[in-house]
């Protein structure tokens, strides 16, 4: 005996035993010697026990499905009793099978785009997804772009410490009325703080910020630098490559 013809026969098993116990229930109220009244009296004792079902559960039955087996048992006798088994018939959605030939189609030819997919299969199977859901489909399954490096370009960085720095400014809060800048320079390799200030434009005498290193051999400044503030308060930090100027 196969392993399907097997499991067949266990699940006509587990219907006989359910159909057993329906029976068992309604058995009482097939007595046609029975008054309505006396009838309608039992079925209310059945729904409000609970009884073990053929897996040992204990569960309850309403009224309408007391009522509803009777009438099949009186229509159908037994076998009305016993559930047909399920027939699970498994079934791939349409869309899938169309996603996977989009997909086949779009590794044959990388350069293949959403839209000649999109005629290709409605060419050839009559339908297609539109043309964006092509496009996530692509995307989801990493089938864009020319090739598979995911390398980063446009993102400079120093090789070693102290080789750059990186000056900028911004507004800090007024400080006896008057407006005040803080300034910082940075490593641009260790992104370590080489040195900081804080200073107004009224001040000239303000200190610079200062680090105590030797200064780098190229000094980055930010556009903020010159538009919001002296030029440079980095003078501490970098000397003479940017000239401090007050006022």
């Amino acid at each position: 005996m196969t392993s399907s013809e097997d499991e067949d026969r266990r699940r006509a098993e587990k219907a006989r035993q359910v159909g057993l116990f329906r029976y068992s229930l309604i058995q009482d109220l097939l007595d046609s010697t029975l008054t309505d009244r006396e009838r309608g009296r039992l079925a209310r004792e059945l729904t409000e026990k609970e009884h073990a079902d053929p897996f040992g559960r204990q569960v309850k039955v309403s009224r309408g499905t007391i009522d509803r087996w009777t009438r099949a048992y009186r229509g159908g006798g037994f076998a009305a009793l016993v559930p047909e088994p399920r027939k699970a018939v498994p079934r791939t959605p349409p869309e899938a099978l169309e996603l996977a030939a989009a997909a086949a189609l779009k590794r044959e030819d990388p350069g293949r785009t959403a839209a000649q997919t999109q005629r290709i299969l409605r060419t050839t199977q009559g339908w297609s997804p539109t043309e964006r859901t092509l496009q996530r489909h692509f995307v989801a399954a990493g089938l864009t772009g020319t090739s598979g490096d995911k390398s980063v370009f446009g993102r400079f960085e120093a090789t070693s410490g102290n080789e750059l720095w990186t000056g900028d400014a911004l507004h800090g809060p007024k400080i006896g009325g008057r407006k005040t800048s803080l300034f910082a320079c940075i490593d641009d390799h260790s992104r370590a703080i080489g040195g900081t200030g804080l200073g107004s434009r009224r001040t000239p005498s303000a200190s610079p910020p200062s680090c105590g290193r030797p200064c780098p051999p190229a000094v980055s400044r930010s556009r903020s630098t010159s538009t919001t503030g002296p030029r440079s308060w980095t003078r501490g930090c970098c000397g003479p490559a940017l000239g401090r100027r007050s006022g």
